[in-house]
C-alpha cells in the first residue's frame, strides 16, 4: 500500500482502532512523539489508515487527530536521537498552550547540530535519550511506575494499558524497540532455556488453555513478577506460571522466557 502522507501525534493520547468507527475495537494507541505514515483515507474523510514507524502496527485514528508532517521532518525524526519522557506525567507548552504527556512520550528536544525545531516547545521535566539503553535496575523502575495503572485492550499509557504494551513500554523508555503484539513478542530476544535461570529483566510468556500466548509480563527479584491483570501489579512466578499475591491460585499458566538484555 502506497504512503500518502506523515503524521506525528501531538495530543497526549490517540486511539488506533481496528477499523474507521469509534466504536472499534482498541488495538494500540499513538502518544505524544509517536510518528506514522498514512496509508489510506477513508472516503468520507474523517478516518486516516495508518502505520506507526516504531513497530509498523496499523490502523485507523480520527483525521481531526492527525498532525501532518513532511517526508523530510518525518525522516529526520527516524534518526534524530529524540528524549524520551521519564515521569507518569510532564507538562510542556506547545504551540504556547500548556498540554499534559504521559510517561514514555518522546520530545523533539535534541542535541544534534543538524536538527531544526520546526515546532514552538517548551520542556523541562524528566526526560532521557530515546537512544540510550539503560540497565536492568532502570527497568525494574520504569515498570513500578506503572503499578495501578488500570487494564485498557489496546493501551500503553499508566492512565491504561495492556499486558504487551506495559511491556513494549518499559523497555522502550530503557532504550530497547519490542514490538507491540504479543506473537512477535514472544520470539523477541533469546529463549531461556532454564527456568530456574530467569533474572530481572526477562520476559515472561503465558498460554491460555489451547496453547496460544496471551499474556506477558516482566521477571521481577525474588521469583516474582510485575504484570497487568485488572492493573498492573506484582505477582509470584514459578513453573506453574503466575500465582496471585492476594490468593495463591494460578491465573497464568507459563509458556516461557525470553531474554531481551544480555
Amino acid at each position: 500500500m502506497d504512503v500518502v502522507g506523515y503524521g506525528v501525534g501531538r495530543l497526549a493520547i490517540i486511539p488506533v482502532r481496528k477499523e474507521p468507527v469509534n466504536t472499534s475495537e482498541q488495538i494500540t494507541q499513538l502518544l505524544f512523539g509517536d510518528h506514522y505514515e498514512i496509508l489510506e483515507v477513508s472516503k468520507n474523510e474523517k478516518w486516516m489508515f495508518i502505520r506507526i514507524h516504531l513497530d509498523q502496527t496499523e490502523g485507523w485514528i480520527d483525521a481531526t487527530q492527525h498532525h501532518e508532517i513532511t517526508v523530510e521532518y518525518f525522516e529526520l525524526i527516524n534518526h534524530a536521537n529524540f528524549k524520551i519522557t521519564t515521569d507518569i506525567t510532564s507538562n510542556i507548552l506547545y504551540r504556547k498552550s500548556p498540554l499534559t504527556i504521559l510517561l514514555g512520550s518522546i520530545v523533539p528536544i535534541s542535541g544534534s547540530e543538524l536538527f531544526k525545531m520546526e515546532e514552538q516547545l517548551a520542556f523541562n521535566g524528566e526526560s532521557k535519550s530515546l537512544g540510550q539503553k539503560r540497565d536492568l535496575e532502570f527497568i525494574k523502575e520504569v515498570a513500578l511506575k506503572y503499578i495501578n495503572s488500570p487494564f485498557l485492550p489496546g493501551g500503553k499509557s499508566p492512565f491504561g494499558i495492556d499486558s504487551s504494551g506495559f511491556v513494549q513500554m518499559v523497555f522502550r523508555v530503557a532504550g530497547y524497540s519490542l514490538p507491540r503484539d504479543l506473537r512477535s513478542l514472544a520470539t523477541a530476544g533469546k529463549t531461556v532455556e532454564d527456568f530456574n535461570q530467569h533474572r530481572l529483566g526477562d520476559i515472561a510468556l503465558f498460554k491460555n488453555t489451547i496453547g496460544n500466548i496471551h499474556h506477558a509480563g516482566i521477571c521481577l527479584n525474588d521469583h516474582k513478577i510485575i504484570h497487568v491483570y485488572g492493573h498492573v501489579r506484582v505477582d509470584q512466578l514459578s513453573t506453574y506460571g503466575i500465582a496471585s499475591s492476594d490468593t495463591g491460585k494460578v491465573t497464568h499458566g507459563i509458556d516461557h522466557i525470553q531474554r531481551i538484555i544480555s
